[in-house]
């Protein structure tokens, strides 16, 4: 429980030595399984305390947060391996789940955006902090020599996942009249 807590702070610290640790610890898959689970209870308890009540919308919030999530890793892993990989890239799916899933970290920040006061602030902090992670991650899983390459996939990764959500969220939000 010390290596996780150890873990989950160090990506909170952007500490890349962490990302590497945890690139390479097989072990650490259900401990970046539990980063993951913990962001999407922080989204949905953001979900309901902006509005969407009760178990409806605790769940629709981690759902949301999760849906997200899964899109970003596949739009990154998709990028970063096939359409931008550099000669040296070697990664397996296993190893960027693992690091990406810690660098969901700083989403369990989520949580405070259920006061709507500082709902917009938090969640740009919560984004630019994922992405910022992010990058440190895919640059150990996808040993990549290049940050600029590693910010360039990493936000063109969170674009796809923020424009698949938003679409998916105007299919669902669409009032429909008589």
């Amino acid at each position: 429980m010390i290596k996780f807590f150890r873990r989950f702070i160090g990506v909170l610290m952007l500490d890349a030595a962490v990302f590497e640790d945890v690139e390479h610890d097989e072990s650490a898959a259900m401990q970046s399984v539990a980063v993951v689970l913990g962001a999407c209870l922080s989204g949905g308890i953001a979900a309901v305390g902006l509005g969407i009540s009760g178990v409806a919308g605790l769940a629709a919030g981690a759902v949301i947060v999760l849906g997200a999530w899964l899109t970003w890793v596949a739009t990154i892993a998709v990028l970063g391996t096939i359409t931008l990989p550099e000669s040296q890239t070697r990664s397996s799916l296993v190893e960027l789940l693992r690091t990406l899933g810690f660098a969901a970290a700083p989403a369990v920040f989520l949580v405070f955006a259920a006061m709507r006061a500082v709902a917009p602030f938090v969640v740009v902090l919560v984004v630019v902090w994922m992405v910022a992670a992010a990058v440190l991650g895919l640059r150990q899983a996808l040993d990549y020599r290049s940050t600029s390459r590693a910010i360039a996939v990493s936000v063109l990764g969170w674009m796809v996942s923020f424009a698949v959500i938003a679409a998916i969220s105007m299919l669902f939000g669409a009032s429909v009249s008589s």
